[in-house]
């Protein structure tokens, strides 16, 4: 029923069938009953709120937090009933953090709201009456007819209906949606191609039939019907005919798609999870720690209530002669009494659950958000990009991750291949110059010169140049599509001008470095071919194209040459080739590939085979037999292929670098050393996978890799995870790593969780290849929904990778070159993957032990504030009179102890951040949520009653027999205990938080101290004026008097010393006889890196005045520690700089440990 008003609402639009009709240009039937389908518009949605449920939902959220209910229920009974304090108490100050709150939330949610905008109005053009018009994206309905130019990105869901090729081919790239850089190539029918202007296109009469919307990018199933002179002529469509939102268009000029998934429909929103309120592991430790405050407030309001009954048993206290009942109170119910009663204790004792917690939390976490955008450390200078914050509530959370999942394309890589050696014929070559060089010689050609390249290298190089689907862009695009020959183009440009396209990134490093040598691909031609050999132009033609696939692991051509002869040219893995290799120095070659993965490079075997015509005509037979054929035709093809490469003659290897980002490896060791486990989730291929985990120290040389690929069924998946366990337990030395595909894992996920989470856990690396987004979604899940339940950070750059980056608990968007999707859904944005080492090692570092200690010092403050009214109930007869002022009740959290705090939360370095960052082990102390365990909460809870034990009786021992203090004998009451009590608590809590402080800056001096001082001239003005507008003022010279005695002030001394030493005592014992490693990395700061100011510690780096420094300066101007320029700050960092020969850590490279070198005492 709710599901049948949400459709006609039009909040659920429905799928009448499994299936869905796509009218081209819109040309409904005109005959007929025809009902339209309703399908979702084009708006992408990643937002959180709307102007109309933002005040709903945000209360709801807000209201989730215990003490914000429980401060609601407080204000209700303060309204209701008469209580000891006035309602303004409680809901000023959770009407000011609810609004605090919802401003924050707010303003974020509006920037996702401009990002979704701006992709929504993106300028796009469609097909409508016969011309071609400019709309915005949001405007796309489906079956529209959209245009998309070379470079753009596709808006919509589109089936390709043509392009401006005579083939209706494109070529597109979908970094953004699998994270692959690789060209693909998709095809329009034969039917469609032909119409390339808007007047064909608007007289095509055809309707699309295909599949309803789903995840799935790979899998596509459809057919279009085309309607041509009366005659309906059906093709099939599958995923090579789909154009998915997100691709890009490359190679092509333009092209004509109709739309047939819109919006929230498309495949790459599909993906997209639906974006939830992260909340932190502090925040869940927090609720649970005001539970158990909760449930002292409520256990003293029970006793309380019941003890006031237990006395006025007897009737002198139940009603004395000064204080006679009303007949109203005598003929109340004694139920309503008790609960009244209860009530009032409970409003009266309610402080101990502070709800100026959350205020301060919101504030040092919005405060504190702004150090990760100024630290110039995190600021990436050829990009001009500076670190971004998109939530803040997570700030903390950058301290306890236990699992990274990372992406690999765009994240660890730079997207680029750089072509370094080669082996050809049993000789090793590099690359020096644009000439290959044999090893161990050096470069001596002249420059100019065409160097000497004997038959072997020559025809190696030519099979490098001619074995491939590499496309060519020239400058004018009609290059590849216009008429004459090909060569006049290919010989008017100089190599500048062309730019290769190729369907693997080996592929266009490898041709590009031809080129380089001599040997050049100029131009491809349907069928043909060509090559320039050292200037001289050479055409052959393209016969047969064998793909390649995972089983084979190799592609191959087969050319007919220019002199009329027939080859085979095949590349592949080594393992694909040598075993059918039968000419050739094998073993040297085998040698050299060896040599090869050692240095981390990916590595491809070259090979051909001449074919003599007979040999060609068979070959021929068979290949268009297995292509033909309607059953089991992969089989064949499989069969086919395997006949044809075989007697292989090799020719040599190559040896590509996949160019890593700077500082990948030392960052995932950084990461290893600090207990934090690495998992690289990537849509890329097994071998493509490996070779980058293995060159950026993810996996190592000496690891056991564990293989869990190509499984068809769970029982088969079973035996294989079975088996992995079973190798684990044997051998208990070596380290070992899992490889694993999409495939695999979704077996394993949907059967088999347990013994695949088993086998991962006791694996150093995990690597999970072929992955779709949702799949890398459910990998993050698996581990967060574990018992142990760890905290994990996914980082990705793509739209890929959004999936996985909401579903972890942080995560972390790279700015890179597939767009911003994952930025705009990211917690966190970074330009680079090596920034992670210092976002978790130092700023989470900090966040954490900023604020565990924040959390457990305001709940020893309040309860240092409210036990010795609980105390002071006993003296009174529970009659619920405070023991406070209702000023210094309102103030205490607010003034009075709020800003060292605050101050301390913002500031507070335990360690100093270069050393933070030469010992990545000292992760390890704050992790599992150590600083917010039961045992540490225990012993501040236990210590704010101590406290407040010596607060009260010993203020009472003073004032307890004698309350004349005053040498004339003047009687002191109880304002003026509670005023003693009150300046005693405020002196301690406050100089308690200065003995945890190890960070000082003149701020905190300045708020410490301030805090004090502030209190006594308060105190003094409040009880020294006669204020008007206050209905009673029984403050009226109390502190004047108080601070008249000296008893007081020896009372005041003695109270915060006794409260006070056993701690210092306390902390100097545990120093010297258990310190921790943090402890121990405390005494090698040095003097100068103490001295350092808050601000330079976290903004002061070592490129000058580059990027933020402008800032940076400001801030150190303004706080007055800048004292020179930002050059001198780098020329003493640098001179100041010491280094331990025993390190242990990064001895190859330290560089990633210094990001911040600011052992200087000014900056």
């Amino acid at each position: 029923m709710l599901r049948w008003i949400r459709q006609q609402l039009g909040f659920d639009p429905p799928h009448q069938s499994e299936t869905r009709t796509v009218y081209v240009a819109n040309r409904f039937p005109q005959h007929g009953h025809y009902v339209p389908q309703r399908f979702a518009d084009n708006r992408i949605i990643s937002s959180k709120y709307t102007i109309w449920n933002f005040i709903p939902k945000n209360l709801f959220e807000q209201f989730r937090r215990i003490a914000n209910f429980y401060f609601l229920i407080i204000f209700l009974v303060q309204l209701m009933i008469d209580t000891p304090t006035s309602p303004v108490t409680s809901g000023l100050p959770l009407f000011f953090v609810i609004t605090v709150t919802a401003i924050k939330q707010g303003y974020e949610d509006w920037l996702r709201h401009k990002a979704d905008n701006e992709v929504n109005g993106a300028p796009v053009f469609v097909v409508r009456s016969g011309s071609l018009v400019q709309t915005r994206s949001k405007n796309i309905r489906v079956g529209d007819i959209v245009r998309v130019a070379k470079d753009e990105t596709f808006p919509v869901d589109l089936v390709l209906l043509s392009s401006d090729r005579p083939d209706g081919t494109c070529h597109i790239t979908t970094a953004s949606l699998d994270g692959e850089t690789n060209l693909k190539t998709h095809y329009s029918v034969a039917e469609t191609a032909v119409c390339q202007s808007v007047s064909q296109l608007e007289a095509l009469q055809a309707v699309v039939e295909c599949q309803q919307p789903e995840a799935d990018l790979y899998r596509f199933v459809g057919r279009i019907t085309v309607t041509q002179h009366g005659e309906e002529i059906v093709r099939p469509l599958g995923p090579e005919n789909l154009l998915l939102r997100g691709a890009r268009l490359k190679n092509t000029k333009e092209i004509f798609g109709v739309a047939v998934y819109t919006g929230m429909e498309s495949k790459m929103a599909l993906n997209y999870k639906c974006k939830s309120q992260k909340r932190s592991a502090v925040e869940k430790s927090m609720n649970t720690f005001l539970i158990i405050y909760l449930g002292i407030l409520l256990f003293e309001a029970i006793l309380s209530t019941i003890l006031k009954y237990a006395w006025q048993a007897e009737d002198k206290w139940d009603e004395p002669f000064y204080n006679q009942k009303t007949e109203q109170e005598r003929n109340s119910s004694p139920i309503l009494k008790f609960i009244s009663d209860f009530l009032a204790f409970l409003v009266l004792y309610n402080f101990i659950i502070p709800i100026s917690l959350y205020v301060t939390v919101e504030m040092q976490k919005f405060l504190g958000s702004f150090f990760i955008g100024w630290d110039l450390d995190l600021y990436h200078e050829e990009s001009d990009q500076k670190a971004q914050v998109n939530t803040s509530d997570l700030n903390e959370e950058l301290g306890q991750v236990e699992y990274v999942f990372t992406d690999k394309t765009g994240t660890l890589t730079e997207n680029e291949m750089q072509f370094r050696e080669c082996s050809i014929n049993g000789t090793k070559y590099r690359e020096v110059n644009g000439k290959l060089v044999p090893e161990g010689m050096t470069d001596d050609t002249p420059d100019g010169s065409t160097p000497h390249l004997i038959g072997d290298e020559v025809l190696f190089l030519k099979a490098v140049s001619l074995c491939h689907t590499v496309q060519i862009s020239y400058d004018q695009p009609d290059c590849l599509v216009g008429g004459g020959d090909p060569f006049a183009h290919a010989n008017g440009f100089s190599s500048s001008h062309m730019e290769y396209y190729a369907s693997s990134p080996d592929e266009k490093a490898l041709v590009e470095a031809a080129k380089r040598i001599g040997v050049a691909f100029t131009c491809s031609n349907g069928d043909t071919m060509e090559i320039k050999t050292f200037g001289k132009p050479e055409r052959y033609k393209l016969l047969h194209v064998l793909e390649f696939d995972a089983n084979r692991r190799r592609m191959s051509v087969i050319l007919q040459t220019p002199s009329g002869g027939t080859v085979l040219f095949t590349k592949g893995a080594e393992s694909a080739i040598l075993p059918f290799a039968t000419g050739g120095e094998i073993e040297k070659t085998r040698l050299h590939v060896d040599e090869f993965a050692l240095k981390g490079l990916r590595t491809l075997v070259v090979a051909c085979r001449h074919f003599s015509p007979e040999e060609y005509i068979d070959v021929d037979r068979r290949l268009n037999a297995a292509r033909t054929a309607l059953q089991q035709r992969e089989e064949r093809l499989q069969e086919a292929f395997s006949y044809i490469e075989r007697d292989l003659q090799l020719l040599g290897a190559t040896g590509v670098e996949d160019k890593l980002q700077d500082k990948v490896q030392e960052t995932i060791e950084a990461l290893r050393l600090a207990g934090i486990k690495v998992w690289v989730l990537t849509g890329d291929k097994h071998e493509t996978a490996v070779s980058v985990s293995l060159s950026c120290g993810h996996f190592h040389r000496t690891m056991n890799i564990l293989e869990l690929l190509q499984q068809r069924s769970d029982n088969e998946c079973a035996e294989q995870l079975r088996i992995l366990a079973r190798r684990i337990k044997e051998d208990h030395v070596i380290q070992h790593g899992l490889v694993v595909d999409g495939a695999s894992l979704s077996l394993a996920l949907r059967e088999h969780e347990k013994l695949f989470m088993e086998v991962c856990k006791n694996c150093s690396a995990v690597l999970c290849c072929r992955m779709a987004p949702l799949q890398k979604a459910k990998v993050v899940r698996l581990l967060k929904t574990s018992p142990e339940k760890p905290i994990t950070l996914a980082i990705g750059d793509g739209a890929n990778d959004v999936s996985m980056i909401q579903e972890a608990h942080v995560g972390i968007g790279i700015m890179g070159k597939e767009g911003r999707q994952a930025v705009r859904n990211s917690d966190y944005a970074i330009a680079r993957f090596k920034f992670l080492a210092k976002l978790l090692l130092v700023h989470g570092h900090f966040y954490y032990i900023r604020i565990a200690t924040l959390v457990q010092y305001f709940f020893y403050k309040n309860v240092c504030f409210i036990t010795p009214q609980f105390l002071y109930q006993f003296f009174c007869l529970f009659s619920q009179q405070t023991l406070y002022d209702s000023v210094y009740l309102t103030l205490y959290n607010i003034c009075f102890t709020s800003l060292p705090i605050l101050v301390y939360s913002l500031f507070e370095q335990l360690v100093h951040p270069h050393i933070l960052q030469n010992k990545p082990g000292l992760y390890r102390d704050i992790s599992k949520n150590s600083l917010l365990s039961f045992r540490t909460f225990l012993y501040w809870t236990l210590l704010g009653f101590c406290h407040a034990f010596v607060f009260f009786f010993g203020s009472y021992i003073l004032m307890g027999e004698d309350t004349s203090l005053m040498g004339n004998g003047q009687m002191f009451g109880n304002w003026t205990f509670g005023t003693l009590v009150f300046t005693v608590m405020v002196i301690t809590v406050t100089l308690k938080l200065a003995l945890e402080t190890h960070f000082w800056t003149w701020m905190n001096h300045f708020v410490t101290w301030g805090s004090i001082a502030f209190y006594f001239i308060f105190s003094l003005f409040y009880g020294g004026i006669i204020w008007p507008f206050l209905h009673t003022q029984d403050m009226y010279f109390v502190f004047v008097q108080l601070l008249s005695s000296g008893s007081a002030w020896f009372a005041i001394i003695i109270i915060v010393i006794t409260c006070l030493f056993p701690d210092v005592v306390k902390k100097v014992l545990y120093r010297h006889l258990m310190p921790t490693s943090t402890q121990k990395s405390q005494s090698l700061s040095t003097p100068q890196a103490q001295t350092l100011s808050c601000v330079e510690s976290l903004c002061c780096y070592q490129h000058g005045q580059s990027g933020c420094s402008r800032l940076a300066h400001f801030l150190e101007q303004m706080t007055g520690q800048c004292r020179g320029s930002a050059n001198h700050c780098h020329a003493s960092s640098h001179s100041n700089r010491s280094w331990s020969d025993t390190e242990n850590f990064y001895s190859n490279d330290r560089s990633i440990l210094t990001l911040s070198p600011i052992e200087a005492s000014h900056c």
